[in-house]
């Protein structure tokens, strides 16, 4: 048996029989890997901005910030066609919305850094980093959901300790924030560690959406 003939088979096994009179139209799965890719794609690109000497305009994250958003309209659009899903339709959506949420938030952090002139500090660089880390393991996860029940929940484990670092830094650096004396340059850093927050909150539910989808398909 060829691994293909192997694969169709685990598939017809995971959606049942009802899997077998209407099968999928739209093999979602892999729209929400390929997603997951242009998203780590755009975090590197996002910590790889951040680490320029001089911060540029971020003209060139933000395309690919509108690059995945076409493809998750398009992943939306499938869904509202399709007859049947891999697994549960809303959390298929709610999955590939909080994974855009990660580089919406990485793009509006360039986009303001750049517009209110904020240096990235070490705070700014760590939140990123484990932003970038966290996305990565959400990638993953992604690709085994539905053939490898261990490999998703290692995945989780590791996003969420980077889910976990973010918010211990942001209240770290907001701590130190409120101590300055500088109220302007307060108001710009908030902003920004404001939004890598956000990035957090949606790495964290992201990876909560996986584990629910392997539960679901345990």
């Amino acid at each position: 048996m060829d691994e293909n003939t192997n694969e169709q088979g685990l598939k017809r096994k995971k959606y049942g029989i009802f899997g077998s009179f209407f099968p999928p139209k739209y093999d979602f799965e892999a729209m929400l890997v390929e997603q997951a890719e242009r998203t780590l794609a755009g975090m590197e690109a996002f910590t790889r901005w951040m680490n320029e000497d001089t911060l540029t305009s971020p003209d060139a994250l933000i395309q690919i910030g509108r690059e995945v958003d076409l493809h998750r309209y398009n992943l939306e659009a499938r869904l509202l066609e399709a007859f049947s899903t891999p697994f549960n339709r809303q959390d298929i959506y709610t999955f590939s919305r909080n994974m855009d949420y990660i580089l919406n938030h990485a793009v509006e952090t360039a986009r303001e850094m750049h517009a209110f002139g904020v240096i990235p500090d070490e705070p700014i660089r760590e939140m990123s980093q484990s932003l970038l880390h966290g996305t990565r393991h959400v990638l993953e996860g992604t690709r085994y959901l539905g053939t490898d029940k261990g490999r998703v929940e290692d995945s989780i484990r590791k996003g969420r300790k980077h889910v976990h670092a973010i918010e211990d830094i942001y209240i770290t650096c907001m701590a130190d924030l409120f101590q300055t004396n500088d109220a302007m340059e307060a108001m710009k850093k908030r902003e920004i560690y404001y939004h890598l927050r956000g990035g957090g909150k949606a790495l964290r539910m992201t990876l909560y959406i996986m584990h629910k989808a392997v539960v679901g398909l345990a």
